[in-house]
C-alpha cells in the first residue's frame, strides 16, 4: 500500500503547530504573572494592541509603582527549541507568508495574536500539503522510469 504524504504531512505539520503554541502558552503563563499584551510563540513576540488603541489604566500605577514595573515585556527570552526550529525550518515558506500577514494586519491595527494563530495553521496546512504532493509526485516518477526501463531490457 503506498503511503499518501499528501495527507499524512498536513497533520503532522498542524500537531507540530499545537505543541509548539501549547508549550509557548505554558511559557507565557510562567513569564507574566500580571496581565500582559504581549504574547511570546516560541522566540517571536506578538501584541494584541499592535496600535496601542487600548492603553492600560495608569490608576494601578498610582498606588503601587512596584507593580508598573511588571507591565512591562519580560525581559527573559527562552531561546527556541528544538520542536519550534524544526517546524519552522521545515515550512519556512509558510511562516514567512504568515508573519508578513500579520505585520501588514498589525499596521491596521488587527491582533498579532489572533492573526497568527487563524492564519498560521491555514498556511501551514497548505505548504505540508504541497510538499507531500510533491513527494507524491516524485515518487510516482521514479517507479514509472523503473518499469519503463525493465520493460525495455
Amino acid at each position: 500500500m503506498q503511503i499518501r504524504w499528501g495527507n499524512i504531512l498536513p497533520f503532522i505539520g498542524l500537531a507540530l503547530f499545537a505543541m509548539v503554541s501549547y508549550q509557548s502558552a505554558r511559557v507565557n503563563d510562567q513569564l507574566q504573572h500580571s496581565p500582559n499584551r504581549y504574547f511570546w510563540w516560541s522566540s517571536l513576540r506578538l501584541d494584541s494592541d499592535p496600535l496601542n488603541q487600548h492603553p492600560k489604566p495608569p490608576e494601578r500605577c498610582l498606588y503601587d509603582p512596584g507593580h508598573c514595573a511588571n507591565w512591562d515585556v519580560s525581559p527573559r527570552r527562552n531561546p527556541p527549541g528544538w520542536l519550534d526550529r524544526a517546524l519552522v525550518l521545515s515550512a519556512f515558506p509558510a511562516f514567512l507568508t504568515g508573519f508578513a500577514l500579520v505585520l501588514l494586519l498589525a499596521r491596521k491595527g488587527v491582533n498579532e495574536v489572533m492573526t497568527f494563530m487563524v492564519s498560521m495553521p491555514m498556511l501551514l496546512y497548505g505548504w505540508y500539503y504541497l510538499v507531500g504532493w510533491l513527494i507524491e509526485r516524485w515518487i510516482s516518477g521514479r517507479r514509472q522510469r523503473k518499469t519503463v526501463a525493465f520493460r525495455i531490457t
